[in-house]
């Protein structure tokens, strides 16, 4: 296997740019795998441990951009190297076409768009803190999408920014809109008279692209960074962004989207609450109920997205458990005529909120996780160990493709989300649907079935194509449901029909 490497002086790219990409190249024929990263001891450590290290990676500096192809052929691997010099050369193309000039320093920057009242930081988490705060002196506000800030940074960041009425939004930001504009992942859905604060980035997609499905709308959605709410942190940009929404005239009701708070975070969050003067919908999943006094709690994200419009048309939420009980027990009916299904039931998730709501839902159901045949678990494929030195599963879905092969002999149940939107893979429905198919012949080839369920979060107006995408996984005979929730629901009744008694109550 030929693993060719080059480094590009003073090239940096944000790592956007970088997994696109990786992904554009992966793609490529002959080519096993690509890598673009920066320079960074920790990026050089990686590459050294997956067996990439280059003589020429030893003195690479931060601003360096390394590549690493590892092909089955030496012409694959200069093609790809060709290729990546062809993709920046595209994008300058571009810019140039554009007629604007590319800026290197935020001054500069401000001096070509002196309205701008956003910067998007998106470097290494070293070097983050100080274009973070360069920003904010200049009185902007900042949606901070680089990971491995340091902890004391991120407070410092958010306690100059609470005292200039300043949104700092992260780190590790992946979803914001603002003035109707997404930021990050960011599903396209209307201006509306919703207004959510959220720690995590599917969480806020999956509650804004709920809103939109049900005829509402966003009017703003503020990412928080999953360590605000914290103890250490104290939740400084959350109680802003509670009080901005407030104040906001467009804004009649309020989504609070997080994993559970610190208990004293939590208390302090619940006498904010009391004091605004909107609705707010609490959305803490996994939060004890007895924690939560103020607002409007829920235990789902569809729920929160449910009763948010609810609040906002002046009705009381219906949230069933299913959306279409009579079709529920149809499919359950179909699948599990199916024999030689194995008990075990697999969760791989490109979306971190996600899988959380998955785990407790599953939790709830089936019991805690377990080993042995009849265990379930859930992977969230988003988190850090598994997209160091790789893209997201969201822009590049092969990781988790090739999990789903190889765990075609081992499951009954595979439980997986598909996540649209911008910066999104363009068609992720189609590599899923390629490794289902492979997956499920697998388990035919041993004699055994494999029961694919799904749930889709998008709109009508994203990129890819809700109604496509979906379709495409039917074809694939995946069990599509309405929502996170509803597929967690529908993949527990097919390993424990009982539940129908608890979840189907009219059903015989």
């Amino acid at each position: 296997m030929p693993i060719r490497t080059e480094v590009w002086r003073s090239f940096y790219q944000d790592s956007v740019v970088l997994m696109q990409l990786a992904v554009t190249l992966s793609e490529r024929p002959g080519v096993r795998q690509a890598t673009a990263l920066m320079g960074t001891a920790a990026n050089r450590e990686l590459l050294a441990t997956a067996g990439l290290a280059s003589p020429g990676f030893e003195d690479a500096a931060p601003g360096d951009l390394m590549l690493a192809i590892d092909a089955e052929t030496e012409t694959a691997a200069e093609s790809a190297l060709a290729a990546a010099k062809a993709f920046f050369d595209q994008q300058r193309h571009a810019r140039e076409a554009s007629g604007r000039v590319r800026t290197r320093t935020l001054e500069s920057a401000l001096r070509q768009f002196p309205d701008a009242n956003l910067a998007l930081v998106s470097v290494p988490g070293a070097h983050a803190t100080l274009e973070a705060m360069t920003a904010l002196r200049h009185g902007l506000h900042v949606f901070l999408f680089s990971n491995n800030v340091p902890l004391e940074d991120e407070i410092t960041l958010k306690r100059f920014a609470v005292s200039r009425r300043l949104l700092c939004m992260g780190p590790d930001c992946g979803t914001a809109y603002l003035n109707g504009l997404g930021l990050g992942f960011a599903n396209v859905v209307p201006r509306g008279r919703v207004g959510c604060v959220a720690a995590s980035g599917t969480g806020l997609q999956a509650v804004a692209s709920h809103v939109a499905q049900l005829g509402e709308g966003i009017s703003h959605g503020i990412g928080v960074g999953g360590r605000d709410l914290s103890e250490a942190v104290g939740a400084p940009m959350t109680t802003l962004a509670l009080q901005l929404l407030a104040a906001d005239p467009a804004t009649d009701v309020i989504v609070l989207i997080s994993k559970p708070p610190a208990p004293r975070v939590m208390t302090a969050l619940d006498g904010i609450i009391r004091m605004l003067p909107k609705p707010v919908v609490v959305c803490c999943l996994g939060t004890d109920s007895e924690g939560v006094v103020a607002g409007h709690r829920v235990d789902t994200l569809e729920a929160a997205a449910a009763a948010a419009v609810a609040l906002a048309r002046g009705r009381p939420a219906d949230v069933p458990t299913f959306t279409d009980p009579a079709a529920v027990r149809a499919r359950l009916a179909s699948v599990a005529a199916r024999e030689g299904r194995g008990p075990a039931l697999l969760g791989l998730y490109t979306g971190g909120t996600l899988a959380h709501e998955a785990s407790l839902l599953l939790e709830s159901l089936l019991g805690p996780p377990a080993t042995g045949a009849a265990a379930h678990q859930v992977i969230d494929l988003g988190a850090d160990e598994f997209t160091v030195g790789r893209p997201h599963p969201m822009i590049d879905p092969s990781a988790r493709d090739a999990r789903i092969r190889g765990a075609a002999p081992l499951v009954g149940v595979l439980l997986v989300d598909l996540v649209l939107g911008r910066a999104a893979h363009p068609d992720p429905a189609q590599p899923l649907a390629a490794a289902i198919q492979d997956a499920r012949a697998a388990a035919a080839r041993a004699g055994r079935t494999l029961a694919v369920v799904a749930s889709v979060v998008g709109t009508e107006t994203d990129p890819q194509d809700l109604r496509a995408q979906i379709a495409t996984l039917q074809r694939a005979g995946v069990e599509v449901l309405p929502s996170n929730a509803q597929a967690c629901r529908f993949a527990a009744l097919l390993l424990r029909p009982e539940l129908a008694k608890r979840l189907l109550p009219s059903a015989p």
